[in-house]
């Protein structure tokens, strides 16, 4: 465990330390986010915030691949397409951030990106359903670029107020880091060292370590570089456990932990997910594009019902922690116990989000 906490102090450190030398270079570009009529901020905000999450997710993974504990897991050159990956995903997005390239075109180089962290070793090559197997090479290149493609701009569309992206990853993925750390407890008693549980530790590094700069009021914004990043990095850790579960190495009474790698990257990126389907489904009816913007987001609803800028984020993070630390409590405890814990946290969390609407909504009518 130490070592993981190494891993994602670094990555905490240095995303912590680079911003404020990224929001530099991002106003001398003039990489501001202007103010549009979907936008919730007042004044133009530099972005580009994702090449400082870009510089320590690469020192954190150079640190770990040098580790002698986990140094091994780094010979796999998956491992290396994923940080190839992470710094074309974010070359791409810096060129957006700058230029605004049209969607098909940054949907296009989604693809590529995506296909060539495949072709390197990333794919979803098998699920822990009864030993099920994608039919050909092909196939599995097809599946792993759109479960990334969609990844990528799931959170993409979910990034729209003051430190939600960051925070909401960080707290789906520490769900997933308790997966795959208690996953290889269970599974290898030798070594507890564990490429995926390495990737989930960086991640959440550089989402803690980018908040302070994020968080109301945002002294500068991830942008697509960094929403696309994170999308990206969600996926391949995704993509990486899942098919490494054999139900017989954790008994048969745990069945249902077996599919977790499956449910956990869904309940990571659940709020997400949700957003861009509502989003897609919403502009299709109304004769627009998928990536058409508007003001119809979740976030933008919260606000709609009274909430404060800060206080719809924390509502969608108290979400999230339930979603995900939920899913992966599942091998930790029995079903029917998570279960019950979960019901009334859902009943408490509507409660919540009930009552603070409408008293929001009274304090709007009233002043």
């Amino acid at each position: 465990m130490k070592v993981y906490v190494l891993i994602g102090l670094v990555a905490v450190a240095v995303t912590y330390l680079m911003t404020p030398i990224v929001r530099q270079a991002a106003l001398a570009f003039k990489a501001y986010t202007p103010v549009r009529s979907r936008d919730v901020h007042s004044v133009p905000t530099p972005r580009l915030g994702g090449l400082a999450m870009l510089a320590g997710f690469t020192a954190a993974f150079v640190v770990a691949s040098r580790i002698p504990y986990i140094r091994s897991q780094f010979d796999d050159p998956s491992s290396w397409s994923v940080l190839v990956g992470a710094w074309a995903i974010c070359a791409l997005g810096f060129i957006d951030d700058l230029w605004d390239l049209v969607w098909w075109t940054k949907l296009a180089g989604q693809v590529l990106i995506a296909g060539g962290m495949a072709w390197g070793g990333v794919q979803l090559v098998s699920f822990p359903i009864f030993g099920l197997t994608v039919g050909s090479n092909r196939l599995s290149v097809a599946i792993t670029i759109l479960v990334v493609v969609a990844c990528i701009n799931a959170v993409n569309f979910v990034d729209g107020l003051d430190g939600l992206a960051a925070g909401c990853i960080a707290i789906g993925s520490c769900g997933f880091f308790v997966y795959t750390y208690m996953l290889v407890r269970l599974s290898n008693a030798q070594s507890y060292a564990s490429l995926s549980a390495s990737m989930v530790v960086m991640l959440i590094g550089v989402c803690v370590g980018f908040l302070p700069h994020n968080f109301h009021r945002a002294t500068i914004f991830m942008g697509d570089t960094g929403a696309m990043l994170l999308g990206l990095l969600c996926a391949a850790v995704g993509v990486m456990v899942t098919g490494q579960v054999d139900p017989a190495d954790l008994g048969t009474s745990q069945v249902l932990p077996a599919l977790l790698p499956i449910l956990l990257p869904l309940a990571v990126l659940l709020l997400p997910f949700t957003d861009m389907s509502l989003a897609v489904v919403r502009r299709l009816r109304a004769g627009h594009s998928p990536f058409h913007p508007d003001r119809m987001h979740l976030h933008h609803r919260l606000l709609n019902l009274g909430f404060s800028h800060a206080g719809a984020v924390l509502v969608l993070y108290m979400w999230t922690a339930l979603i995900s630390l939920g899913a992966s409590s599942l091998l930790l405890f029995s079903p029917e116990k998570v279960a019950i814990v979960w019901v009334l946290g859902f009943i408490v969390l509507v409660i919540v989000t009930a009552l603070t609407a409408r008293k929001k909504k009274r304090l709007c009518l009233t002043t």
